[in-house]
Protein backbone atom coordinates (compact mmCIF):
# COMPACT_ATOMS: atom_id res chain seq x y z
CA UNK A 1 0.00 0.00 0.00
CA UNK A 2 1.45 3.23 -1.08
CA UNK A 3 1.90 6.00 1.75
CA UNK A 4 -0.81 8.52 2.11
CA UNK A 5 0.94 11.10 0.88
CA UNK A 6 1.58 9.24 -2.21
CA UNK A 7 -1.79 8.53 -2.37
CA UNK A 8 -3.06 11.81 -2.20
CA UNK A 9 -1.00 13.20 -4.58
CA UNK A 10 -2.18 10.50 -6.74
CA UNK A 11 -5.94 11.41 -5.88
CA UNK A 12 -5.13 15.42 -6.61
CA UNK A 13 -3.76 14.35 -9.76
CA UNK A 14 -6.43 12.43 -11.25
CA UNK A 15 -9.17 14.76 -10.31
CA UNK A 16 -7.17 17.94 -11.98
CA UNK A 17 -7.26 15.10 -15.10
CA UNK A 18 -11.05 14.73 -14.47
CA UNK A 19 -11.12 18.70 -14.59
CA UNK A 20 -9.50 19.12 -17.73
CA UNK A 21 -5.83 20.70 -18.96
CA UNK A 22 -5.65 24.28 -17.28
CA UNK A 23 -8.96 24.19 -15.68
CA UNK A 24 -9.09 25.74 -12.32
CA UNK A 25 -10.57 23.44 -9.46
CA UNK A 26 -14.41 24.89 -8.25
CA UNK A 27 -14.26 25.42 -4.68
CA UNK A 28 -15.90 23.28 -2.79
CA UNK A 29 -18.06 25.68 -0.08
CA UNK A 30 -20.82 24.63 2.42
CA UNK A 31 -23.73 25.38 0.67
CA UNK A 32 -22.83 22.64 -2.03
CA UNK A 33 -21.52 20.46 1.10
CA UNK A 34 -25.25 20.67 2.10
CA UNK A 35 -26.71 19.74 -0.87
CA UNK A 36 -24.41 16.83 -1.16
CA UNK A 37 -25.10 15.56 2.26
CA UNK A 38 -29.17 15.95 0.67
CA UNK A 39 -28.49 13.41 -1.88
CA UNK A 40 -25.68 11.40 -0.80
CA UNK A 41 -26.00 8.59 -2.66
CA UNK A 42 -25.48 10.60 -6.24
CA UNK A 43 -21.75 9.37 -7.29
CA UNK A 44 -22.35 11.87 -9.86
CA UNK A 45 -22.56 15.22 -7.95
CA UNK A 46 -19.82 13.28 -5.38
CA UNK A 47 -16.94 12.96 -8.29
CA UNK A 48 -18.01 16.81 -9.90
CA UNK A 49 -17.55 18.57 -6.95
CA UNK A 50 -14.78 16.59 -5.97
CA UNK A 51 -13.09 17.31 -8.98
CA UNK A 52 -14.04 21.08 -8.68
CA UNK A 53 -15.57 20.39 -11.97
CA UNK A 54 -18.05 23.79 -12.72
CA UNK A 55 -21.28 22.19 -12.63
CA UNK A 56 -22.88 25.46 -14.30
CA UNK A 57 -20.68 25.41 -16.95
CA UNK A 58 -20.57 21.12 -17.73
CA UNK A 59 -24.54 21.80 -17.94
CA UNK A 60 -24.58 24.40 -20.21
CA UNK A 61 -22.17 22.37 -22.70
CA UNK A 62 -24.98 19.65 -22.04
CA UNK A 63 -27.43 21.81 -23.61
CA UNK A 64 -29.77 21.66 -20.57
CA UNK A 65 -28.37 24.95 -18.68
CA UNK A 66 -29.05 25.64 -15.01
CA UNK A 67 -31.46 28.36 -13.34
CA UNK A 68 -29.99 27.83 -10.20
CA UNK A 69 -28.17 30.10 -8.40
CA UNK A 70 -28.21 34.12 -7.52
CA UNK A 71 -28.43 36.77 -9.10
CA UNK A 72 -25.47 39.30 -9.23
CA UNK A 73 -27.95 42.27 -7.61
CA UNK A 74 -28.52 39.69 -4.43
CA UNK A 75 -25.08 39.03 -4.72
CA UNK A 76 -24.49 42.97 -4.29
CA UNK A 77 -27.14 43.73 -2.27
CA UNK A 78 -25.82 40.69 0.18
CA UNK A 79 -22.55 41.94 0.54
CA UNK A 80 -23.65 45.27 1.11
CA UNK A 81 -25.99 44.47 3.88
CA UNK A 82 -23.13 42.31 5.20
CA UNK A 83 -20.52 45.19 5.10
CA UNK A 84 -23.48 47.29 7.63
CA UNK A 85 -24.04 44.38 9.77
CA UNK A 86 -19.93 44.40 10.56
CA UNK A 87 -18.79 47.53 10.67
CA UNK A 88 -17.18 49.31 13.64
CA UNK A 89 -15.60 46.21 14.23
CA UNK A 90 -18.69 44.17 14.67
CA UNK A 91 -20.32 46.20 17.36
CA UNK A 92 -23.97 45.39 16.10
CA UNK A 93 -23.37 42.05 15.41
CA UNK A 94 -21.71 41.29 18.42
CA UNK A 95 -24.89 43.37 20.16
CA UNK A 96 -27.50 40.75 18.56
CA UNK A 97 -25.06 37.78 19.26
CA UNK A 98 -25.66 38.81 23.00
CA UNK A 99 -29.14 39.78 23.02
CA UNK A 100 -30.20 36.18 20.94
CA UNK A 101 -27.85 33.97 22.15
CA UNK A 102 -26.43 35.23 25.64
CA UNK A 103 -27.40 37.16 27.78
CA UNK A 104 -26.08 36.23 31.19
CA UNK A 105 -22.45 37.58 29.84
CA UNK A 106 -21.19 40.45 30.53
CA UNK A 107 -22.19 43.66 26.79
CA UNK A 108 -19.94 43.43 24.10
CA UNK A 109 -18.37 46.97 25.00
CA UNK A 110 -15.42 45.91 22.49
CA UNK A 111 -14.22 42.93 21.16
CA UNK A 112 -10.90 41.42 19.58
CA UNK A 113 -11.07 41.37 16.00
CA UNK A 114 -7.87 39.50 14.74
CA UNK A 115 -6.89 39.75 11.64
CA UNK A 116 -6.77 36.27 9.66
CA UNK A 117 -5.22 37.36 6.82
CA UNK A 118 -2.57 34.03 5.00
CA UNK A 119 -1.03 32.55 2.30
CA UNK A 120 -3.78 29.72 0.57
CA UNK A 121 -6.58 28.33 2.07
CA UNK A 122 -4.26 26.04 4.29
CA UNK A 123 -2.64 28.86 5.69
CA UNK A 124 -6.10 30.72 6.44
CA UNK A 125 -7.50 27.64 7.92
CA UNK A 126 -4.05 27.35 10.31
CA UNK A 127 -4.41 31.15 10.67
CA UNK A 128 -8.13 30.62 11.81
CA UNK A 129 -7.27 27.70 14.08
CA UNK A 130 -4.87 29.78 16.02
CA UNK A 131 -6.69 32.37 16.60
CA UNK A 132 -9.56 30.22 18.17
CA UNK A 133 -7.47 28.81 20.06
CA UNK A 134 -5.70 32.29 21.62
CA UNK A 135 -9.48 33.46 21.86
CA UNK A 136 -10.39 30.30 23.98
CA UNK A 137 -7.55 30.53 26.22
CA UNK A 138 -8.33 33.58 27.12
CA UNK A 139 -11.60 33.95 28.73
CA UNK A 140 -13.83 36.87 29.63
CA UNK A 141 -13.61 38.78 26.48
CA UNK A 142 -15.52 38.56 23.48
CA UNK A 143 -13.94 38.10 19.71
CA UNK A 144 -15.18 37.88 16.58
CA UNK A 145 -13.53 36.15 13.46
CA UNK A 146 -14.40 37.60 10.15
CA UNK A 147 -14.74 35.03 7.45
CA UNK A 148 -12.59 32.19 8.88
CA UNK A 149 -11.80 29.63 6.60
CA UNK A 150 -12.54 25.96 8.09
CA UNK A 151 -11.64 22.37 6.70
CA UNK A 152 -13.69 19.45 6.73
CA UNK A 153 -12.92 16.15 4.99
CA UNK A 154 -15.50 15.28 2.85
CA UNK A 155 -15.19 11.79 1.29
CA UNK A 156 -11.85 11.82 1.97
CA UNK A 157 -11.00 14.86 -0.07
CA UNK A 158 -10.23 18.13 2.41
CA UNK A 159 -12.98 21.03 1.68
CA UNK A 160 -12.21 24.50 2.79
CA UNK A 161 -15.23 26.54 3.94
CA UNK A 162 -15.85 30.36 4.67
CA UNK A 163 -18.43 31.16 7.18
CA UNK A 164 -19.74 34.88 7.53
CA UNK A 165 -18.50 34.68 11.62
CA UNK A 166 -17.59 33.10 14.13
CA UNK A 167 -18.06 34.59 17.88
CA UNK A 168 -16.03 33.66 20.67
CA UNK A 169 -18.15 33.98 23.73
CA UNK A 170 -16.44 34.76 27.15
CA UNK A 171 -17.28 31.85 28.48
CA UNK A 172 -15.14 30.37 25.32
CA UNK A 173 -18.11 29.00 23.65
CA UNK A 174 -18.30 29.34 19.98
CA UNK A 175 -20.75 30.34 17.83
CA UNK A 176 -21.41 30.26 13.52
CA UNK A 177 -23.31 33.73 12.32
CA UNK A 178 -24.79 33.61 9.16
CA UNK A 179 -25.50 36.65 7.82
CA UNK A 180 -28.52 36.35 4.66
CA UNK A 181 -30.34 39.17 2.51
CA UNK A 182 -33.79 37.97 2.46
CA UNK A 183 -36.02 39.60 5.24
CA UNK A 184 -37.24 39.31 8.22
CA UNK A 185 -40.77 40.23 8.20
CA UNK A 186 -42.57 40.37 11.47
CA UNK A 187 -39.86 39.00 13.11
CA UNK A 188 -39.89 35.06 10.44
CA UNK A 189 -38.62 34.46 7.32
CA UNK A 190 -39.54 32.01 4.65
CA UNK A 191 -39.44 28.31 6.46
CA UNK A 192 -37.73 27.55 2.65
CA UNK A 193 -35.00 29.80 3.03
CA UNK A 194 -34.42 29.49 6.82
CA UNK A 195 -34.10 25.46 6.40
CA UNK A 196 -31.57 26.40 4.00
CA UNK A 197 -29.80 28.73 6.08
CA UNK A 198 -29.55 26.23 8.92
CA UNK A 199 -28.48 23.35 6.75
CA UNK A 200 -25.83 25.42 5.43
CA UNK A 201 -24.65 26.21 9.19
CA UNK A 202 -24.43 23.22 10.21
CA UNK A 203 -21.80 21.86 7.78
CA UNK A 204 -19.83 24.93 9.55
CA UNK A 205 -20.55 23.80 12.72
CA UNK A 206 -19.49 20.24 12.32
CA UNK A 207 -16.35 21.57 10.77
CA UNK A 208 -15.43 24.03 13.77
CA UNK A 209 -16.23 20.50 15.91
CA UNK A 210 -13.50 19.43 14.59
CA UNK A 211 -11.10 21.94 15.02
CA UNK A 212 -12.64 22.12 18.69
CA UNK A 213 -11.88 18.53 19.45
CA UNK A 214 -7.66 19.76 18.92
CA UNK A 215 -8.19 21.20 21.80
CA UNK A 216 -7.56 20.32 25.75
CA UNK A 217 -10.26 21.05 27.32
CA UNK A 218 -12.15 21.26 23.79
CA UNK A 219 -14.51 24.20 23.54
CA UNK A 220 -18.16 24.15 23.26
CA UNK A 221 -19.49 24.42 19.65
CA UNK A 222 -23.29 26.17 20.12
CA UNK A 223 -25.79 24.36 17.99
CA UNK A 224 -28.13 27.62 18.30
CA UNK A 225 -26.60 29.84 15.17
CA UNK A 226 -27.41 33.45 15.21
CA UNK A 227 -29.08 33.97 11.71
CA UNK A 228 -29.01 37.79 10.31
CA UNK A 229 -31.22 39.21 8.00
CA UNK A 230 -32.62 42.59 6.79
CA UNK A 231 -35.49 43.51 9.41
CA UNK A 232 -39.06 43.89 7.48
CA UNK A 233 -38.26 46.03 4.05
CA UNK A 234 -35.30 48.35 5.70
CA UNK A 235 -31.48 47.68 5.45
CA UNK A 236 -31.43 47.32 9.88
CA UNK A 237 -30.61 44.18 10.66
CA UNK A 238 -32.86 41.59 12.99
CA UNK A 239 -31.60 38.74 14.16
CA UNK A 240 -32.85 35.29 15.23
CA UNK A 241 -31.70 32.24 17.01
CA UNK A 242 -32.07 29.25 14.85
CA UNK A 243 -31.15 25.61 16.74
CA UNK A 244 -29.68 23.47 13.85
CA UNK A 245 -29.14 20.26 16.21
CA UNK A 246 -31.32 18.29 13.69
CA UNK A 247 -29.36 19.63 10.70
CA UNK A 248 -26.52 18.87 11.62
CA UNK A 249 -27.09 15.42 13.14
CA UNK A 250 -29.00 14.88 9.40
CA UNK A 251 -25.73 16.05 7.79
CA UNK A 252 -23.31 14.13 9.64
CA UNK A 253 -24.84 11.28 9.29
CA UNK A 254 -25.19 11.72 4.97
CA UNK A 255 -21.57 13.00 5.44
CA UNK A 256 -20.73 9.40 6.47
CA UNK A 257 -22.57 7.75 3.67
CA UNK A 258 -20.59 9.36 0.85
CA UNK A 259 -18.69 7.35 -1.31
CA UNK A 260 -14.81 8.00 -1.18
CA UNK A 261 -14.08 10.02 -4.09
CA UNK A 262 -11.47 7.84 -4.82
CA UNK A 263 -13.23 5.09 -4.94
CA UNK A 264 -15.85 6.53 -7.81
CA UNK A 265 -12.47 8.17 -9.98
CA UNK A 266 -11.21 4.32 -9.87
CA UNK A 267 -14.04 3.13 -11.72
CA UNK A 268 -14.14 5.66 -13.97
CA UNK A 269 -12.63 4.52 -17.79
CA UNK A 270 -8.85 5.75 -18.50
CA UNK A 271 -9.19 9.30 -19.86
CA UNK A 272 -12.43 10.45 -18.79
CA UNK A 273 -12.58 13.83 -18.83
CA UNK A 274 -15.72 16.54 -17.81
CA UNK A 275 -13.91 19.59 -19.08
CA UNK A 276 -16.51 21.74 -21.04
CA UNK A 277 -14.79 22.27 -24.19
CA UNK A 278 -14.84 18.47 -25.14
CA UNK A 279 -17.23 17.60 -27.89
CA UNK A 280 -20.60 17.51 -26.86
CA UNK A 281 -20.70 13.73 -27.43
CA UNK A 282 -17.58 12.79 -25.50
CA UNK A 283 -18.76 15.03 -22.81
CA UNK A 284 -22.30 13.34 -22.65
CA UNK A 285 -20.61 9.57 -22.32
CA UNK A 286 -17.87 11.02 -19.74
CA UNK A 287 -21.00 12.78 -17.97
CA UNK A 288 -23.06 9.36 -18.13
CA UNK A 289 -20.26 7.12 -17.21
CA UNK A 290 -20.73 7.98 -13.80
CA UNK A 291 -24.49 6.78 -12.30
CA UNK A 292 -26.88 9.39 -11.04
CA UNK A 293 -29.64 9.48 -8.32
CA UNK A 294 -31.45 12.19 -9.26
CA UNK A 295 -34.52 13.22 -7.32
CA UNK A 296 -36.91 16.92 -7.86
CA UNK A 297 -35.50 18.09 -4.85
CA UNK A 298 -32.16 18.39 -7.07
CA UNK A 299 -33.69 21.30 -9.27
CA UNK A 300 -33.36 23.79 -5.80
CA UNK A 301 -29.24 22.34 -5.31
CA UNK A 302 -27.87 21.28 -8.22
CA UNK A 303 -26.84 23.27 -11.73
CA UNK A 304 -26.75 19.79 -13.65
CA UNK A 305 -30.80 18.53 -12.32
CA UNK A 306 -32.31 19.49 -15.65
CA UNK A 307 -29.89 17.27 -17.57
CA UNK A 308 -30.45 14.26 -14.83
CA UNK A 309 -34.45 15.02 -15.29
CA UNK A 310 -34.75 14.71 -18.76
CA UNK A 311 -32.41 11.35 -18.37
CA UNK A 312 -34.66 9.74 -16.10
CA UNK A 313 -37.91 10.48 -17.75
CA UNK A 314 -35.82 9.34 -21.36
CA UNK A 315 -35.33 5.61 -19.23
CA UNK A 316 -39.05 6.28 -17.22
CA UNK A 317 -36.85 5.64 -13.85
CA UNK A 318 -39.63 6.48 -11.21
CA UNK A 319 -37.06 8.71 -9.23
CA UNK A 320 -37.96 11.60 -11.19
CA UNK A 321 -41.77 11.24 -9.86
CA UNK A 322 -39.97 11.67 -6.22
CA UNK A 323 -38.10 9.73 -3.20
CA UNK A 324 -41.46 8.94 -1.43
CA UNK A 325 -43.27 7.66 -4.34
CA UNK A 326 -39.87 5.82 -5.13
CA UNK A 327 -39.67 4.31 -1.51
CA UNK A 328 -43.52 3.40 -2.09
CA UNK A 329 -42.78 0.95 -5.14
CA UNK A 330 -40.18 -1.06 -3.45
CA UNK A 331 -38.87 -2.90 -6.70
CA UNK A 332 -40.52 -1.28 -9.24
CA UNK A 333 -38.13 0.94 -10.61
CA UNK A 334 -39.51 2.15 -14.02
CA UNK A 335 -42.63 3.45 -14.98
CA UNK A 336 -43.61 0.72 -17.53
CA UNK A 337 -42.77 -1.68 -14.36
CA UNK A 338 -45.54 0.00 -12.60
CA UNK A 339 -48.13 0.31 -15.30
CA UNK A 340 -47.88 -3.60 -16.13
CA UNK A 341 -47.59 -4.17 -12.35
CA UNK A 342 -51.45 -1.98 -12.38
CA UNK A 343 -52.98 -4.07 -15.22
CA UNK A 344 -51.77 -7.08 -14.22
CA UNK A 345 -49.16 -7.86 -16.63
CA UNK A 346 -46.25 -8.45 -14.64
CA UNK A 347 -44.96 -8.33 -11.07
CA UNK A 348 -45.90 -10.50 -8.16
CA UNK A 349 -49.29 -10.49 -6.75
CA UNK A 350 -47.72 -10.84 -2.84
CA UNK A 351 -46.09 -7.88 -3.31
CA UNK A 352 -47.35 -5.07 -1.54
CA UNK A 353 -46.67 -2.50 -3.85
CA UNK A 354 -47.88 -4.60 -6.80
CA UNK A 355 -50.99 -5.45 -4.84
CA UNK A 356 -52.07 -1.93 -4.33
CA UNK A 357 -51.20 -0.60 -7.97
CA UNK A 358 -53.77 -3.37 -8.93
CA UNK A 359 -56.25 -1.96 -6.03
CA UNK A 360 -55.75 1.75 -7.06
CA UNK A 361 -56.17 0.47 -11.06
CA UNK A 362 -59.37 -1.68 -10.12
CA UNK A 363 -61.02 1.46 -7.62
CA UNK A 364 -60.40 3.69 -10.85
CA UNK A 365 -61.70 1.30 -13.56
CA UNK A 366 -64.93 1.27 -11.26
CA UNK A 367 -65.02 5.36 -11.02
CA UNK A 368 -64.72 5.71 -14.78
CA UNK A 369 -67.76 3.03 -15.14
CA UNK A 370 -69.84 4.89 -12.49
CA UNK A 371 -68.87 8.48 -14.17
CA UNK A 372 -69.84 6.99 -17.74
CA UNK A 373 -73.38 5.75 -16.35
Amino acid sequence: MPPPRTRGTALRHRLAELRGPDVPAKALDARALAALAANPGCARRAILDGAGVNKAALASALGSPSAFGQSQFALTRGNAFEAKVKADGGAELLRLVHEKLDRAAEPPAEARVPDLTATGPQGRTARTALELREATAHPGAWTLLDHPMLALDVAGSPAFLEPDAVVVHPDGSWTVVEIKSFPLLDGSADPAKVGAAARQAAVYVLALEEVAARLDPAPRVRHRILLVCPRDFSNLPAASAVDIRKQRAVTARQLTRLTRIEDIAETLPEGTCFSPELPAEELTAAVESVPATYAPECLSACELAFHCRGRSRETGAVTSLGRPVRAELGGLTTVEDVLAAARGEAGDPDDPAVAALRRAAALRAEALEAACR
